[in-house]
């Protein structure tokens, strides 16, 4: 059952089209990646899922009722307001200390509760963010660039933690995303958006596509690969780019 589906949808900034006939839909479970260079509208594509852009072509269907987590790129709060991390999980609707630890656990922060915002890691703030976006048992969690300004390392943990959610929530979860290395491992479906959708399918279909090459140039390849290791079971999505599956000499 999808939870999103996107039909031949187009997006404009002001006069200016930023995503023209986009079609793709989000299944129940799965996660999906969005990559693609600056400008290539990933943010307002996003935005539009969420319902704060609207399409003036195509249709944009959501399942009734459904419950979205958003993670944002990134969230500016001011240093010196003394704010809790407990406190920030009660903004605007106050929740309940039990469900606040129970978000943080989820989001692998468990002892945060008690810290300043203000005195959090980029990794522990984007951990609480997720946290947030958690509290609504959200069957589909979106992250726009979410680990962004994180090291690799802090980035790789990051994504495991969004894969083990993905298998204790049963959510699908939508990213957007530069780390194309990281990513590829963690998704089970990689969508290549250039202001409409290039090639998509599963990582190695993607990695190898030309449009994806084109794009992003060959070296990803190999970065793929690294990653890779620890995935050997099969995913039943087949995906389809346009190409024929030529033999990589990467």
């Amino acid at each position: 059952m999808s939870l999103i589906s996107a039909k031949n949808i187009s997006v404009r900034r002001g006069k200016a089209p930023v995503l023209q006939n986009v079609t793709l839909e989000i299944n129940a479970g799965e996660i999906v990646t969005i990559v693609g260079p600056n400008g290539s509208g990933k943010s307002t594509l996003l935005r539009a899922f969420i319902g704060a852009e609207q399409p003036y072509e195509g249709t944009l269907t959501r399942q009734d009722n459904l419950r979205i987590g958003y993670v944002p790129q990134k969230l500016h709060i001011d240093a010196t307001l003394p704010m809790s991390v407990s406190r920030f999980l009660s903004l605007p609707t106050k929740v309940s200390k039990e469900t606040a630890d129970a978000a943080l656990a989820q989001a692998g922060v468990s002892t945060l509760a008690k810290r300043q915002m203000s005195d959090l890691s980029g990794g522990q703030f984007q951990r609480v963010l997720l946290a947030r976006a958690l509290l609504g048992k959200p069957e589909l969690l979106i992250l726009d660039e979410a680990t962004q300004g994180l090291d690799q390392p802090g980035s790789a943990a990051f994504y495991r933690q969004i894969e083990r959610l993905r298998e204790t929530l049963g959510c699908a979860v939508l990213m957007v995303s530069h780390e194309l290395h990281v990513v590829m491992a963690a998704s089970d479906r990689v969508i290549c958006l250039n202001g409409h959708v290039c090639c998509e399918g599963a990582p190695e279909v993607v990695a190898s596509a030309p449009e994806y090459r084109a794009l992003f140039g060959s070296g990803t390849q190999g970065a793929l690969a690294l990653y890779r290791h620890d995935h050997d079971h099969h995913h039943h999505h087949h995906g389809h780019s346009h190409d024929h599956n030529e033999t990589e000499d990467a």
